[in-house]
Order: C-alpha cells, then structure tokens, then sequence
C-alpha cells in the first residue's frame, strides 16, 4: 500500500469522524476495535488490516465507494495537478488550540511520498510536547513570525524564512508574534 494512500485513509477516518462528531471511545465501540489503534491510523501511525478499515468505514455509516471516492483525484495519472483554495482538507494534528493544519496535497513522487500541508498558527499558540516525524521537513513562512525548536535550539522565522530539518529530531514550534502565523510544509516521506 503506497504511503500516499496511508495518510489519505487516516485523514478521511479522522474528518469523516469529526464530521459526525464521533469521539474516539464512540468509534472504538462501534467498530469493536481500541481507540488507541483509531488514534494511530488518524495520525498515520499504523496501516490499518482491512478488515479493522471495513469496520471502521461501516461504523461511520458510510458506504465503501463513498469513503474512497474523494480521494480519487489523488490517484488519476494527470501530468498537472491543481488544488484549489477550498479543496484542502482540514484536519487536527495535535490537541493544542490556535493551530489549524490543512493538506493541499499529498503525492508519490519516484516512489517518495510529499505531503504538502498549510499550517495556521494563532498569535500565542505552541505545541507544547516535542513530536517527531518520519519525514524530512522543509517550511516556508508566509507571514507572521515562528519560533521554532528543535532540540535544545530556538530558530526565530519570519515572512520569507525557509526551514528544513529531519522530523525524526524532536521539535516543536510556537507562534511569538502578535498575529497569526501561517507555514507552507512540504514532508518528504521515504
């Protein structure tokens, strides 16, 4: 299964539980599967088997063709891909508030996977834990300004500033400006 489909799948489960405002524990009982492995799918963690996918998928009372047929523009064999401004999709990385993630694309390129993610940032938002990713970040700040940790050091970005590190060093970042901040992330998944 390609890891572009992964953290498509992940994201429909999570948005289409959002969208019938399911909680972890109410999905987890419907399906008869542990919130935990719910968790991890949404956040792209674990693969789920198919029949835990089928499960899940019957417990959002939502038909198979259904679940899969907004993600079919991923997958079309076009040389040009256009996203437009209301086709992202919105979904919540983290429990802090004032941080808004929405995925414009996600695409497997020679067989590396980019995910290309907006990242609005409330004046005094942070993610407080330190996180890791399996993927090399790289981003792009279009306004406001981020303070951004990763290990013991802090780098302060601006409007313009790029940023690229490996995710699997533990990081985090916190808006330190008095309007919100917004960041253009590309992953690069291997």
């Amino acid at each position: 299964m390609s890891e572009e489909l992964i953290l498509l799948i992940g994201e429909r489960i999570k948005s289409l539980r959002a969208r019938k405002n399911f909680t972890l524990d109410q999905l987890a009982g419907k399906a008869a599967v542990s919130k935990s492995l719910i968790s991890q799918i949404e956040n792209n963690r674990v693969v789920p088997s198919l029949p835990v996918l089928l499960a899940l998928i019957h417990s959002l009372d939502v038909g198979v063709k259904d679940f899969f047929e907004e993600m079919e523009d991923y997958f079309s064999n076009e040389h040009v891909i256009i996203i437009r401004n209301n086709q992202g999709t919105v979904f919540q990385k983290e429990p802090e508030k004032g941080l808004k993630y929405k995925r414009l694309l996600t695409k497997n390129i020679l067989s590396q996977t980019i995910d290309i993610v907006l990242i609005e940032i409330k004046p005094g938002a942070a993610r407080k834990k330190y996180i890791k990713t399996e993927a090399f970040e790289c981003k792009y700040v279009l306004s406001g300004t981020v303070a951004y940790q990763i290990e013991n050091n802090t780098y302060n970005l601006e409007p313009g500033d790029v940023i690229f590190f490996d995710g699997r060093v533990r990081h985090r970042l916190k808006n330190s400006g008095k309007t919100e901040a917004k960041l253009l992330v590309f992953y690069f998944f291997s």
